[in-house]
């Protein structure tokens, strides 16, 4: 893992509050932008116990080179001030068993005992988009 100048980095907050962390192939950065623009708006994940933050898949972009898209990240972190982390050899989804995650955005809860409690991939359903929050409850 390596911060958005390419520095080594590990995830923010490990062991100290509840992570949502989008894990996002660059080359579907759109996919469920509505919900996460919704989310940010209307702070609807807010918490003193939870931090939200970005984790660009680039493994899985192998079309983006590393740089362009680490420069991206960069220029739309400087707008709204989200921490954007790079994995870019798949040690996020392998560490986690998360499986096949390119094309897609995945969703993911990690309590601060660094379980993983609640974890989606690709288009979220309303339905996804609900269990998510009645979950997101329990780790505000």
């Amino acid at each position: 893992m390596v911060d958005l100048n390419g520095k080594p980095a590990k995830l923010p907050y490990w062991g100290e509050k509840n992570l949502m962390i989008f894990y996002v192939d660059p080359d579907r950065h759109k996919q469920n932008e509505a919900f996460t623009t919704d989310m940010e708006k209307n702070h609807r994940a807010e918490g003193d116990n939870l931090v939200g933050f970005g984790v660009m898949n680039l493994m899985d972009a192998p079309l983006i080179p590393n740089n362009m898209a680490r420069m991206m990240a960069r220029k739309r972190t400087e707008s709204n001030g989200a921490i954007v982390l790079a994995d870019e050899s798949r040690t996020l989804s392998t560490a986690w068993g998360l499986g096949d995650c390119n094309n897609k955005f995945v969703l993911l809860l990690v309590s601060k005992e660094g379980e993983l409690v609640f974890m989606r991939k690709g288009e979220l359903s309303q339905a996804d988009i609900n269990e998510f929050y009645k979950v997101l409850e329990n780790y505000k």
